[in-house]
This record gives C-alpha cells, structure tokens and sequence, in this order.
C-alpha cells in the first residue's frame, strides 16, 4: 500500500482508520461529504504532512476518481442510516465500486456481522452460513455479493473486515455503544440498546483500525471476508460501571428493548429500525479470529477498563 483513500473519513470507522494510516505515515486521503466535519476531523487528529482532505460526494464516482490522485487502496467506511440502508446501502457501494474499478485499485470495505444472522457456532468464523433473518441482514448480504462480483468489477480486488459493535473517541450515534458513551461523558441520562445483563462483543475503534489497516498491505488478504474481533465480552452494567467511573457521573442509564425503542422510533425512525436486531443483544454472535492470527498476525486487544476510560476522557475533552 503506497496511498489510501478512506470515503467516509469522518464516521466513526472513517475517522479511525484515517488516523491509524497517518500515525503510520501512509499518504493518505480523507474523502468526505461536508467540508465542516473534515475540518473537525482534522483538528481532532492533529496535522500530519502525508494527510490531505477531500470533499465529494460517495454517490458521485467522478467526486472520487478526482480527489484519489495515485492512491492504491480505497477504505469503504461510508455508511447510510439504518431507515434508509434497503434503498441506498447497494447504491452507494456501487458508486464507489465504480470508482475505484475505473482507477483500477483495491478496495478495503468496512462491513458488520448482519449477513451471518443468528449464530449456529459458539465462535462465527469466515466460513459460518450467512443465513440472515432480518432485512438489514439480507439487504447486507446482498452488499457482499455486488462488491465481489468479478464480472463487473474486473479491475478492482475487495476485502470484506467484519467487525462487531464498536466503541472508541471517534464513535457516534451509528454505533449501539457510541451514544451511550457521550451521554455519560457529558453528564446526562443516558440509553443502552438491549438488555444490561448479556455479556456481548464489541471492539475498541483504536484497535480495529491499526488491525484493518495490517491487512490491507497483505496482498493475499483480497477476495476475502476477515473477522476483525473484539477483546472480549463485557455486560452493559459492567461498560456504566466503568463509563461512571471514569466520567464521575453516577445518571441513570436506561436499557431499551422493543416497547422502548418502538416508543422513541414514532418521533425517530431510526430508532425504531433498530428493533429487527435486538437478537443480537440477547443471542450475541462473538468473532472467531483465527484466520485473522494465523494469516496476518496477533488481534489487538485493549482492555476494557482501558479503552472505556480513554474514550470517555477524549468525549469530554474540548
């Protein structure tokens, strides 16, 4: 890899995976679609000589193909809300495909565990069925197909990293954990998606970035899906304990299941999407990572008291 391009550079994935090929010193390009988030983007990351930014639009190939200059990977780390991921998910990865099949390089799309639906094995490898059950699990799988689809894609090799719920600084409202976090970084009453008691999988942002990045410069890694795991499970009372702790706010924190979520989504669509997955907050699917360990190398694990900690500390730093 001799320059990255990441589309969707100020997401939460986005804004990781940019800061992680800077700090590495890969000429890199942070595309995205408002000037004022990629200069809060740049502000938060510091300045780095080999990071540039782009504004353009993800749907548009042309804004693309204009801004990669002679970058040989593309990051795929744009996302679309979930009320409107059936009709724009697909869109929009064809968008950048096009793209990145005219410029003739690789791609690295950041995807989630969606298309496995409900786990069949203790621990979900690469070679798990994807049998989805629900309509962002079908809608994904759909995505996974389009992006390997060699007949019209000839010009371009794509990795699928799969990664589980996320947490970190860069973390937003597109991630589960993410909003709960802020809410009590910022001293106010906050939400957490499902149940408090079920130990679940997540992934600290830092990590899965400098993880991603690995195996994009391992030629072999393409044509692929790659578990990008977690460090382990952890319960929701037990990520308050440790928010709570390091923030020094002791508010309510308040789990939401279906009538919750049902509830809040008549004023915020987006929340009442959320319902279909809650299977995953009572039955989670947990990543296997030993394809990862055996063809690229150790999985990084923060631990939680640590990444916790230091996401809440950089949510309430100004």
């Amino acid at each position: 890899m001799k320059k990255a391009i990441v589309i969707g550079a100020t997401g939460g994935t986005g804004a990781a995976i940019t800061e992680e090929l800077a700090k590495q010193g890969i000429p890199t390009i942070a595309f995205g679609r408002m000037r004022k988030k990629l200069d809060e983007l740049s502000a938060r990351i510091g300045e780095y000589a080999n990071l540039s930014f782009a504004e353009g639009d993800a749907l548009k190939p042309e804004d693309i193909i204009a801004a990669a200059q002679d970058a040989d990977v593309l990051f795929h780390c744009a996302n679309v809300p979930y009320n409107v991921m059936e009709s724009k998910l697909i869109p929009l990865g064809e968008a950048i495909m096009e793209a990145a099949n005219r410029l003739g390089i690789n791609i690295v799309a950041i995807d989630g565990i969606y298309p496995y639906g409900r786990r069949q094995t203790d621990r979900v490898d690469e070679n798990h069925p994807k049998e989805p059950h629900t309509r962002k699990g079908k809608t994904r799988l759909q995505f996974e197909h389009m992006l390997f689809d060699r007949g019209r894609w000839s010009r371009s090799n794509v990795i699928i990293a799969r990664l589980p719920d996320y947490y970190g600084p860069t973390a937003n409202a597109a991630s589960y954990l993410g909003s709960t976090l802020e809410a009590i970084a910022a001293g106010k009453m906050a939400f957490f998606i499902g149940n408090m008691r079920t130990p679940r999988e997540y992934v600290y942002l830092p990590d899965a970035a400098a993880m991603i990045v690995e195996l994009a410069k391992h030629d072999h890694a393409y044509g692929q899906n790659w578990n990008i795991p977690g460090t382990g499970l952890i319960s929701g009372r037990d990520i308050v304990r440790i928010a709570q702790q390091a923030s020094g706010n002791s508010k309510a924190v308040i789990p939401l299941g279906r009538i919750g979520l049902s509830l809040i989504g008549m004023g915020v669509p987006v929340m009442k999407e959320i319902v279909e997955m809650l299977y995953l907050t009572e039955d989670p699917v947990v990543l296997s990572g030993k394809k990862y360990e055996q063809h690229i190398g150790p999985i990084r694990k923060t631990a939680f008291e640590q990444g916790i900690a230091a996401t809440i500390k950089s949510l309430q730093t100004p």
